[in-house]
């Protein structure tokens, strides 16, 4: 992508998260978040997100949780199910990905009162009890940044080779940052809510693996903690096949990589 297309991008993005905002705050006029924001990108998943929203909790270790559900592109109700299931719903007019749905979620957090994000997943392979333990550390002044593993827990996957990619790219992403990473793809990631604002996030999609290098690359203090990976009770994962995954995935890391430490000079 040229510099032209990349500012255009931006420009596109500016205008759609500033009418997703102006839909926010029209709706939830006055919302003031708890310290903990629970944060999910969600795109197609009205038959999931009901059982989502009201399975996750209202105290996250002892601090108030308020649950964010970004609606990534609405065309099937998903935003009426999350208000009406007691969750705030941002939506995206258009759909962007993954990684641009989470950026706007980080913000909107952020700006009405987070002092904490964790992430899940709003299609139910989160279970919900690990999400205080990801934050545990990170409300203690501890670690910075706190990743979930399911190869230090639990997954209930099946699937060989998205398994044996997981450890591929842990592995891949070990060898270039120096630091031991053993799931880079967890939905289950806890941070404080204002890293997200010194951060440059561009993907629109794998967000995952864009989030943890530049945060790695800023210098953040970094933990793993082990949790359950369960699978979807309804519907289809948005991802795609194994290899166009697994190749889309990739060229992130490395994009990411370059551009953070290859690219830029080393920061102090």
């Amino acid at each position: 992508m040229n510099a032209r297309e990349a500012r255009r991008r931006r420009q596109t993005d500016d205008l759609i998260d500033s009418i997703a905002i102006e839909e926010f705050e029209a709706f939830h006029v006055g919302a003031a978040f708890g310290p903990v924001a629970i944060v999910m990108a969600a795109y197609k998943e009205a038959e999931n997100i009901e059982r989502v929203v009201k399975s996750m909790p209202a105290l996250v270790n002892g601090e108030q949780a308020s649950v964010l559900v970004v609606v990534d592109g609405e065309d099937d109700g998903t935003s009426e199910i999350v208000r009406r299931a007691g969750g705030y719903a941002v939506i995206a007019p258009v759909n962007r990905g993954q990684g641009a749905a989470l950026r706007l979620g980080y913000r909107v957090a952020r700006e009405h009162g987070a002092r904490y994000i964790v992430t899940a997943d709003a299609d139910g392979q989160t279970d919900p009890d690990d999400l205080a333990r990801a934050l545990a550390p990170v409300m203690a002044g501890e670690k910075d940044f706190v990743n979930g593993s399911r190869r230090l827990g639990t997954t209930h996957g099946t699937d060989a080779v998205r398994n044996t990619g997981v450890v591929v790219f842990a592995a891949l992403m070990s060898l270039l940052m120096g630091t031991k990473v053993t799931d880079t793809a967890n939905p289950v990631r806890a941070f404080p809510a204002e890293l997200t604002a010194s951060l440059e996030l561009e993907e629109h999609q794998y967000q995952a693996s864009e989030l943890l290098i530049t945060a790695l690359s800023h210098g953040v203090r970094y933990g793993e903690v082990p949790v359950t990976m369960l699978t979807r009770e309804k519907g289809a994962s948005k991802k795609g096949g194994n290899l166009s995954y697994g190749y889309r995935y990739g060229r992130v890391l490395l994009r990411t990589f370059w551009r953070e430490r290859v690219s830029r000079p080393a920061r102090p």
